[in-house]
């Protein structure tokens, strides 16, 4: 059987040196028809290993659920993997980061406000042993050491950056060997002598994050690893994009000349990222530190193998250097087509008001509930209640993250955490206050993790506190048939779309091509195509297309669905031959 194995110098393979050239590429941010396409390419750029973390809230999307179905098939991805001949990095986290929601956190653990976050306090390990009992069995029997391709096993991520429990960490040890796990562990945080310390064990093989200055971070490195090989476990080659700032784009030309460098010191690389994907439907992260950022639907991360899968002057130029230090195939993948251009006319209209009742049932409460409360981890929730004429203003402790307000059906304004706005005038009237409320991600780095969601209390206006709400939270992950039939029903016409309403069209095209959509005129909200939600959309940019995968694309009676909740100019979209993800600084 194979061995793996960290020696003195360097790991070993099967006893013989052995340098790891590996690529992140997150099965979550993929459509899983597209697995082995992006896996065959890492290989052709020169990769012998793929890297991805496990994020524990895909597959414990509510307390008591573990999937691990279609795209929650973690099993089948790792076997993927070894067909096309390479090894596997699993990062199981429980924390990973990764600018995904709650950094992988399942909001649902933290809805009491008791349990800890990061630390040895016995619930959240109890529900971190629940959670590796179900998922490291999976990648146990998938060790290079019972014949599959996973070599290397993480043990948290950056904790460094976090914090410095011993205990902690011991504790998540003894859970993962426990669970069959037999490779060598490994911690991972940033070039930095206090992260560093403060992020490992002794006796557990310490890599590094970093992505330019390479012979200064590994310098740093060697400082906390005198022995065995050198890893840049994330070298990072772009960055993630928010919505609000510019596309973020790195240089090829100085990643290639930092990997150089790196590889030629005889360190081992993960590329952070190889292949980014997509954050489809409500799987966005955030960050807070100070100002809330929201992160895109985008994941392109300015990677060597771009969102839709093409072939990159990055990937061309890693490529390169790779090839004086490892094997490389001769083979290129081939470009992919064009995306099919097109005009889509969303010609049926339907308010969201006149379909609340098929997105969920209402509740009343005689306080201001979270959206944890009402067990709602992540979308939207409706807010509702009365206010009198002489209310004046009504105005929140906290607003995560957004609402949309109208009175009596009538748009009032927009309350927002981004731009730290918590209050509204009320005209001179009584009637019926409703918010629609967006979470828009949770937090995904720093002490911000598992904190809820929605409206905060207390609620006031200018003469009273306002108690008696009733909420409604929205099963909008997919455009159930109930709905689909709502929407056919809609108001006929192409015109101005206004906010809070859903806009719908079908169209014909070519099946399992990728498509770029285009929403030009149109200001926020969700799409969804063949029932499923793609993700957010946002004039604030910086991108300005929307990835659709091809395996969702069938070539009749496509059915396409906007929820647009500020207004849109007209109600027409475009499908275009290639993404455009927006103005860069340069």
């Amino acid at each position: 059987m194979p061995t793996f194995e960290i020696g003195a110098e360097a790991f070993l393979l099967d006893g013989r040196p052995h340098q790891v050239v590996s690529g992140a590429l997150h099965y979550f941010r993929v459509h899983p028809d597209l697995w082995a396409d992006r896996i065959r390419k890492a290989r052709l750029m020169g990769l012998n290993t793929i890297e991805t973390y496990v994020a524990w809230n895909f597959h414990s999307g509510r307390p008591g659920e573990f999937r691990t179905d279609g795209a929650r098939d973690l099993g089948r991805f790792l076997d993927l993997v070894a067909a096309e001949g390479m090894h596997a990095i699993v990062r199981p986290g429980p924390y990973i980061c990764a600018e995904w929601d709650n950094g992988g956190l399942p909001a649902w653990l933290f809805a009491d406000g008791s349990v800890g976050v990061r630390t040895a306090e016995p619930r959240f390990l109890a529900a971190v042993a629940d959670y590796y009992a179900q998922l490291l069995p999976v990648v146990a029997q998938r060790q290079i050491t019972r014949g599959g391709p996973v070599l290397l096993v993480q043990l948290e991520n950056e904790y460094g950056a976090y914090g410095d429990s011993t205990d902690y960490l011991t504790r998540l040890e003894g859970l993962i060997r426990s669970n069959g796990i037999e490779v060598p562990l490994i911690t991972c945080d940033q070039a930095d002598d206090e992260m560093l310390t403060r992020g490992g064990l002794p006796h557990v093989h310490r890599t590094a994050t970093f992505g330019s200055r390479t012979t200064e971070r590994l310098e740093t490195l060697r400082r906390h690893q005198p022995t065995g090989p050198l890893m840049c476990m994330e070298f990072w080659n772009g960055w993630f994009d928010s919505w609000g700032e510019h596309h973020h784009t790195a240089t090829a030309q100085q990643n290639a000349s930092d990997l150089d460098a790196l590889l030629a010191a005889g360190g081992s690389v993960n590329f952070y990222m190889f292949h980014g994907g997509t954050n489809f439907g409500f799987t966005n992260g955030a960050n807070d530190k100070g100002t809330y950022w929201p992160i895109t639907t985008s994941y392109d991360y300015d990677a060597p193998l771009s969102e839709h899968g093409a072939v990159t002057p990055k990937y061309l130029a890693f490529r390169e250097v790779i090839s004086r230090y490892v094997p490389v195939p001769d083979e290129l993948p081939a470009p992919p087509p064009p995306g099919p251009e097109l005009t889509v006319d969303l010609d049926r209209t339907v308010p969201l008001a006149d379909v609340l009742d098929l997105l969920g049932e209402e509740q009343t409460h005689d306080h201001l509930p979270t959206h944890d409360e009402l067990g709602r981890w992540s979308g939207f929730v409706v807010y509702e209640t009365d206010v009198a004429a002489d209310d004046a203003v009504v105005s929140f402790a906290e607003v995560r993250d957004r609402a949309v307000a109208q009175l009596d059906g009538q748009p009032l304004g927009v309350l927002s955490r981004s731009e730290g706005s918590r209050s509204l005038t009320l005209p001179d009237r009584a009637g019926r206050l409703r918010l629609l409320v967006e979470d828009q991600g949770r937090v995904n780095y720093g002490r911000r993790l598992g904190e809820a969601k929605g409206l905060l209390g207390p609620a006031r206006t200018a003469r009273r506190t306002i108690d008696a709400w009733r909420t409604r939270g929205l099963d909008l992950d997919e455009v159930s048939p109930a709905l689909a039939t709502a929407l056919d029903g809609g108001s006929v016409g192409v015109g101005p779309v206004p906010g809070t309403t859903f806009a719908s069209g079908r169209f014909d095209t070519v099946a399992g091509r990728d498509h770029f959509l285009r929403l030009d005129g149109w200001t926020r909200g969700l799409v969804w195509l063949n029932g499923t939600l793609l993700g957010r959309f946002s004039a604030q940019g910086p991108t300005r297309t929307m990835y659709v995968p091809g395996p969702l694309v069938r070539d009749a009676h496509n059915h396409l669905v906007v929820l647009e909740l500020q207004g849109a100019e007209h109600g027409t979209v475009r499908f275009v031959a290639e993404p455009d993800l927006g103005h860069t600084e340069r």
